[in-house]
């Protein structure tokens, strides 16, 4: 996962999954502009495997993390973005763009509710078969409000280990390469507090709300 060789930067001529827009308005009377990325919503899953007592995480690399962490020790290798032809950029371990998530994916499937995308989800990254009827809606918010506007629905799941039916991983054909991860209770909240471990909001939101709301406490259940 974290052997990257061959990093290159250059501009984005199209993608299905960013749109760059510029909205046009007026705000009490005053003509403003703002641009903002257009993009597709999103879910997240919290699952807490019963049986190990652990929260289940997934730790991908993620291009732009590392492209950010790049420019910040490399000050100036994203401007070679201008070009046409994709720029070599200077080499950071890849160690530097892999970040610790929830499990999580867009919502770009017409016909499928938030509920199904989340199971699907939860069956491609981790191997866990989950039904809507097993998840509970944590919370709805908005990401990257000055960029995107995105909204992300995050739910929780509890499962045995038996549950899982498959390694996870994500979908090769997709070019997904993910580890899971079992985080132990008894280390969770050490997790959130360590600045020097890669994490998402996401993570820090779900466990601190596991912890207030859902924490069984020790011994079994």
């Amino acid at each position: 996962m974290e052997r990257i060789e061959g990093a290159a930067v250059g501009s984005c001529a199209a993608s299905p999954y960013l749109r760059p827009l510029t909205l046009h308005y007026r705000q009490n009377g005053v003509r403003k502009s703002w641009d903002f990325m257009r993009t597709h919503d999103s879910v997240a899953v919290l699952i807490f495997n019963q049986t190990l007592r652990s929260l289940v995480l997934v730790k991908q690399f993620r291009p732009a993390v590392y492209a950010g962490e790049v420019e910040r020790h490399f000050p100036g290798s994203l401007a070679t973005a201008e070009q046409d032809a994709p720029r070599p950029l200077p080499e950071l371990p890849g160690a530097a763009g892999v970040t610790y998530e929830l499990c999580a994916g867009l919502v770009d499937q017409p016909g499928l509710s938030l509920e199904e995308v989340a199971c699907k989800e939860a069956w491609e990254e981790c191997g866990y078969r989950l039904a809507p009827s097993n998840l509970r809606r944590v919370a709805s918010y908005r990401s990257g409000v000055g960029l995107t506007g995105s909204s992300q629905t995050m739910f929780f799941a509890e499962v045995a280990d038996a549950a899982r039916g498959g390694p996870g991983g994500g979908l090769e054909e997709e070019g997904e390469l993910i580890e899971v991860v079992h985080l132990p209770l008894d280390g969770a909240q050490a997790f959130v507090d360590d600045p020097d471990v890669p994490k998402t909001l996401g993570v820090i939101f779900g466990i601190s709300w596991f912890l207030s709301h859902v924490d069984p406490g020790p011994g079994p259940r």
